[in-house]
């Protein structure tokens, strides 16, 4: 049912995990009210919560990257026999997650530069001023805050179908799709 190559080698296993655990722990960590907040004078760099939000953004992003550019040059990826329409559905899904992979990081700067806030990282590391963002004709072309929401929602329901559909591929199809993500039995 497979070609010969049965698993994703070791580091595009490493980089999918590594991804969903950083986008699971920024949307559980994503502050509410977060732009009132900042309005209303708060210091993000006095709000653990939002410092390792914003920290596991710029991970998401530059693992998304580093992703992308590992796609180009990997080892072959494992094939499975399946329907033409679940091949399409498979391919579309995993098109979308990584637009939302690199959407959502990107929204987030641009909700950040937009509004004036600064973006404070891990190790105390803060960019107060975004003027290239602030200045720019971006700013004013959508409620940036409202978009990063959005898209975060989105994400994390785009990624439990991608979970699902692995999962039913292990429990019904049991074509292994789901163990090629995971490492091979010993």
């Amino acid at each position: 049912m497979t070609t010969t190559h049965t698993h994703y080698d070791p580091l595009s296993r490493a980089l999918h995990w590594l991804t969903a655990v950083a986008v699971i722990a920024a949307f559980i960590l994503g502050p509410e009210h977060f732009g009132r907040e900042m309005r209303q004078g708060l210091d993000p760099a006095t709000r653990i919560d939002i410092v390792l939000h914003e920290s596991l953004g710029v991970l998401v992003m530059a693992l998304t990257l580093l992703r992308l550019l590992w796609v180009a040059v990997r080892p072959a990826q494992p094939s499975f026999d399946m329907p033409a329409w679940m091949r399409i559905a498979s391919k579309a899904t995993q098109g979308l997650l990584w637009l939302m992979l690199l959407a959502v990081p990107v929204s987030a700067i641009l909700t950040l530069g937009s509004e004036g806030h600064p973006l404070t990282l891990l190790g105390g590391i803060r960019v107060n001023e975004m003027p290239f963002i602030a200045q720019s004709v971006i700013a004013e072309m959508a409620d940036w805050g409202e978009m990063h929401e959005l898209l975060g929602n989105a994400i994390m329901w785009l990624s439990g179908l991608h979970a699902v559909a692995a999962i039913y591929h292990h429990r019904v199809l049991k074509d292994g799709v789901l163990l090629s993500m995971l490492p091979p039995r010993g």
